[in-house]
């Protein structure tokens, strides 16, 4: 399944629904099938991202709290933080909050 994130101040984009369940846990949100983080919203599920990849950057590799996939050596190689995969939503809040429109998801 995957979620799309949508704003009217920004690109959509598209998670892996694994990858989507991750972020909403960090902002304390329930993955549900559709919702919205309203603009007042915004500042905390901000701060509540940026605390979480500040936490990440804290870890060693295999340390990192947010993980989503084992640990293998290739996996080592290959793996995608919480950094990487957090970006996107990240930039989304603060470009809708700075121009006052809430950012939606769905299935």
């Amino acid at each position: 399944m995957l979620y799309r994130f949508q704003s009217r101040a920004t690109p959509p984009f598209v998670m892996l629904e694994v990858n989507a369940r991750q972020l909403f846990e960090i902002l304390g949100r329930a993955p549900a099938p559709k919702g919205v983080i309203t603009t007042d919203q915004m500042p905390a599920a901000i701060a509540a991202l940026e605390a979480a990849m500040a936490r990440e950057g804290e870890n060693l590799h295999n340390a990192d709290a947010y993980a989503v996939e084992g640990h293998d050596n290739e996996a080592e190689k290959q793996h995608v933080g919480l950094r990487q995969r957090a970006t996107p939503l990240l930039h989304m809040l603060k470009d809708s909050l700075a121009d006052g429109k809430d950012v939606i998801w769905e299935v």
